[in-house]
């Protein structure tokens, strides 16, 4: 009997495996193009320079001494930009922690055609909707040349692409330790301030955390016409046919065993 379940065991677990690697290698071997390609664990530059909403010229190691959220997207979006930091802004004005002192933000425009003259519009826009007051130096609305742009980008993974003046791109938060260490990746169209909140606070203690997102990705693929997360129907399929498939290896063992007994 013991033996009996040791081959059902390991029958499943090859199976499993393989729609794993399968997985896996299907996204190590193909390099997305536009969305989020999750880098925990490592660090952006933070000797790159850009522009904040008053004209200074300053590199994200002079201005950051906390843990921050991290929004990267542009000033002139039509799309999703808007929304999200409608909602981080909302739940900034939440969270239990007193920003500058314990926490900072960032939105940075990957557009180079975009200055500061756009970026200290939507400063006073967005953080003249909030209820608490925002210190100078706890959110920063910045833009900058390209080469700095795609070091903040390529560290974070995120991949965007032109389409006519506009550009295809998805959205997340991120939050980064004081050093530049990339802890967390928040996604979705609203935003918990406990989440952010705790998301903060892994930074600060140097924490690494996959999201629930990476999970996700076995049954979502990011759709750029929609700029939305769409079910990817032949992932799932696949890999409920798998899991069929153990089924039935547990079923022919289990049945073959009750005839032999």
């Amino acid at each position: 009997m013991k033996s009996q379940k040791i081959i059902i065991l390991t029958i499943i677990s090859m199976l499993l495996f393989c729609t794993v690697v399968s997985y896996g290698n299907e996204n190590k071997d193909s390099k997305i193009e536009i969305g989020i390609e999750e880098h925990q664990g490592s660090y952006i530059p933070m000797d790159a320079v850009f522009v904040t909403s008053e004209n200074d010229t300053v590199a994200l190691k002079d201005i950051i001494t906390k843990p921050f959220l991290l929004d990267v997207g542009y000033y002139n979006c039509p799309g999703i930009c808007h929304p999200l930091l409608s909602e981080l802004t909302w739940a900034v004005d939440r969270i239990k922690m007193e920003p500058a002192k314990d926490f900072q933000v960032v939105f940075l425009s990957f557009d180079p055609t975009e200055n500061h003259l756009l970026a200290k519009k939507w400063k006073k826009s967005y953080l003249s909707s909030m209820k608490r007051k925002m210190p100078e130096n706890s959110w920063f609305f910045l833009s900058g040349d390209s080469v700095n742009i795609k070091k903040v980008t390529d560290a974070i993974g995120f991949e965007y692409k032109p389409d006519n003046k506009n550009f295809i791109h998805a959205g997340s938060v991120e939050s980064i330790a004081a050093d530049g260490k990339i802890s967390r990746y928040i996604y979705g169209s609203t935003f918990n301030p406990f989440d952010l909140q705790m998301a903060l606070i892994d930074a600060q203690k140097d924490k690494v955390r996959p999201t629930s997102a990476k999970l996700l990705q076995l049954c979502f693929s990011y759709d750029p016409e929609g700029r939305r997360y769409t079910l990817n129907v032949t992932r799932i399929v696949g890999v409920l046919m798998m899991l069929g498939l153990a089924a039935f290896f547990v079923f022919v063992v289990i049945k073959k065993n009750k005839k032999g007994v």
